[in-house]
């Protein structure tokens, strides 16, 4: 069955839900409940806000697994995703850290996402997990085995890590699109929370035209505006949570400032107005 794609990226801000330690992983508390309980608030608030998206992404299980994870991970992550998709109606993707693009799809198709963020999706990384490799030929085929319609956003030399070889930015950008069939790129800073750097945001975006482009760290309200000239989307977590603190909650005043930031920028009115 031919896959018909539907638009890359649902809007131009997607929210970040953070999930607790999950079952199998070295901070569990033993409580699914509260990992709910959690995801659910924060994307209530992210929805009241006007977000565009969610993404949903395993935060909490630190250290992350350098190729597939725990099968409870995954199990719980399709119980989130359910969870979240049902208190919030938004397009909905799936993030699985650091680069289990294979267990994102299915968690995915089981609970009717529409997009999956890879960390590694070409090449091979040096990281805090060691190596990982891009594993593209698999989640490729593995997609159009499941016949689901999920969008892949990689990452251009992904946050928290260093290719094993040098390789220009531009160079795994085409890589990326033309021979690991991403269907949109997401550019980072160098960890959670810092800023991305307009050079590197310009470089991909001029690599790749009429290829969506999104920032994928250290967006505020502050920056939209530039940011959102040259790129189609922003992905934001830190800066929206209470005191711009990663372990807290999603501000419903922060999340409310960047939504107006970005519908601003994009010439689009306030909800409610």
């Amino acid at each position: 069955m031919a896959l018909v794609m539907s638009a890359p990226i649902p809007g131009p801000l997607i929210g970040m839900v953070h999930l607790a330690a999950l079952p199998g992983s070295p901070r569990w508390a033993g409580n699914m409940a509260r990992v709910l309980e959690a995801a659910v608030a924060d994307a209530r608030t992210w929805a009241e806000a006007g977000a565009d998206a969610l993404l949903v992404e395993n935060h909490g299980d630190v250290p992350f697994a350098p190729d597939r994870v725990d099968s409870a991970s995954v199990a719980g992550m399709a119980v989130a995703v359910a969870e979240v998709r049902r208190a919030a109606p938004l397009p909905l993707g799936v993030n699985v850290l650091k680069s289990d693009a294979l267990s994102a799809l299915a968690v995915a198709a089981a609970a009717s996402a529409t997009f999956v963020r890879v960390n590694v999706h070409v090449g091979a990384v040096v990281t805090d997990q060691g190596l990982i490799q891009a594993r593209a030929h698999e989640v490729l085929r593995y997609r159009r085995l499941l016949g689901v319609d999920v969008k892949i956003l990689a990452d251009v030399q992904a946050k928290h890590g260093l290719p094993l070889a040098a390789i220009p930015l531009e160079q795994e950008a085409r890589d990326c699109v033309s021979r690991a069939l991403a269907d949109a790129l997401v550019v980072s800073g160098p960890a959670t929370g810092q800023p991305t750097a307009p050079a590197d945001l310009e470089r991909v975006c001029a690599a790749v035209p009429g290829v969506p482009v999104l920032v994928g760290s250290g967006v505020t309200p502050d920056t939209v505006a530039s940011l959102l000239s040259m790129a189609h989307g922003l992905i934001v977590g830190t800066w929206a949570k209470v005191d711009g603190r990663l372990d807290r909650p999603v501000d419903p005043k922060r999340a409310r400032c960047l939504v107006e930031a970005v519908r601003a920028a994009a010439g689009r009115r306030p909800a409610g107005e």
